[in-house]
This record gives C-alpha cells, structure tokens and sequence, in this order.
C-alpha cells in the first residue's frame, strides 16, 4: 500500500486533511443553503399568510349585519390568520378596493355591504427575511379575495 502512495505523490503529512476539506465545504455549502431555504420558506409563509387572511377577512366581511360589524370581523379574522403562519401583525395592512379595481386602488374605499355589492378585500404583509436587519427594504405580499354580497339578503 505505501508503493501506491508513494506512486500516487501522496504525502504522509496530508494526513486528517480530509476533515479540514469537510469542514471547509461545509461552511461554504451548507450554511448559504440552510439560510436561503430559510429565506424562501420566510417568503412563502408571508404569501400564505396573506392569502388566507384575505380569505377569511372577505368571508367575515360578507357576512356581517353592518359594514362597522363587519369590518371589526373582518379586521380579526385577518389576525387570526397571519398568527397562523407566524407573521407579525404589525406587518398586516387590510383594505378594501371596489369590484374591478386591483389591491393597488385599495384604502379609498368602503363597502356599504348592500344586497348584490361586489368589492375586494386586500390584505398586505411585510415579509421579513431571517438575520437581516430592519433598514433593509423587506417584500410584501398582498392576498386578494373578491366578495360578492348575498342579493337575497335584507339591507
């Protein structure tokens, strides 16, 4: 075995340099890996949060006696929901826009909830990436939900 060492110009002073090269590898690899899944799992949590929190704030609004109702239901509905994926609710922005217009128009407007109404609920939420600090400009993720009031309904 020490003729195929020795033919092969392996040194006996290269010996354990395996783990340094395991070592190396692994921080290079593995924990810019492990950060960008982090990353992108932060990314996606922040797209489901608003999805359902539009959702289920469009479903409270909809069904509610009163547009006061409706929103304070609408406004909790959406919490719960983003505390579901564990999102800051300082990071939450609920709007409504009017039917047609896209989450861009959203904030101007207020449902009357009037039989027939058609409007949609925009919720917005900051997504932070792990171990960045706070300065640096975060993405946002807007949900949509498009609610069309019951036309058979007293109001």
């Amino acid at each position: 075995m020490t003729w195929l060492r020795r033919r092969l110009g392996m040194v006996s002073g290269e010996r354990g340099s395996a783990l340094v090269e395991f070592v190396f590898i692994a921080l290079v690899v593995f924990v810019p890996l492990v950060y960008i899944v982090a990353g992108f799992s932060a990314v996606q949590r922040g797209v489901f949060a608003s999805q359902a929190a539009a959702r289920e704030a469009g479903r409270a609004m909809g069904t509610a006696p009163d547009p006061v109702t409706g929103h304070e239901r609408a406004l909790r509905a959406a919490e719960l929901a983003v505390e579901d994926q564990s999102v800051d609710l300082t990071d939450m922005r609920l709007a409504y826009a009017s039917a047609g217009a896209g989450c861009d128009a959203a904030g101007g407007y207020s449902p009357t909830l009037a039989p027939g109404e058609e409007f949609s609920v925009c919720v917005t939420v900051t997504v932070r990436i792990p171990m960045l600090p706070e300065f640096i400009d975060s993405n946002t993720a807007t949900g949509q939900f498009v609610v069309e009031r019951n036309r058979y309904v007293d109001g």
